[in-house]
């Protein structure tokens, strides 16, 4: 009987295991193979969504950014306790002029985006001057706290 049971548990430890691999997919499904009918200055943006999809993030300054994103994980294996490791992540802006037509592409891929530098600037930020806001502020939370003006001040 003991041997039965030690079976079935190990029948039910193996069966629910998977031999397919889990892959978590995120965005735009194929953008690398899409990105290939997009032609600049002949597709439009109507064209593009058509194709791609909606984007991920649109974005508005000089020219219109249309930012298309894929992203694939997968489960990593036993040995990395089921880490998460990026697949596949790609990245295409489409930048679309004034007409509406696409006037510059450009495709990220995993590889690429290792090439890229990023700034190590820091901004700071000065908070020891206390804006009128901050002071007005701070006031009507001590006469809130203390309305007869009994306790201390506190700068």
């Amino acid at each position: 009987m003991k041997n039965i049971i030690i079976l079935i548990s190990i029948f039910f430890a193996f069966a629910n295991c998977s031999v397919k691999k889990n892959i978590q997919h995120h965005g735009v499904h194929k953008l690398e193979i899409k990105e290939k009918k997009i032609i600049i200055n002949k597709t439009n943006k109507n064209d593009a969504t058509v194709i791609l999809g909606p984007p991920s993030t649109v974005s508005t300054f000089d020219n219109e950014l249309l930012i298309f994103i894929e992203r694939k994980l997968i489960n990593g294996s036993i040995i990395a306790l089921g880490k998460k490791r990026i697949l596949v992540n790609n990245v295409l802006i489409l930048e679309i002029d004034n007409y509406g037509l696409v006037s510059k592409k450009t495709f990220y891929d995993l590889n690429k985006m290792k090439e890229i530098k990023f700034s190590t600037n820091k901004t700071e930020v000065d908070y020891a001057q206390k804006t009128f806001v901050y002071q007005f502020l701070s006031s009507m939370r001590q006469k809130i706290n203390d309305p007869l003006g009994k306790r201390q001040k506190k700068n």
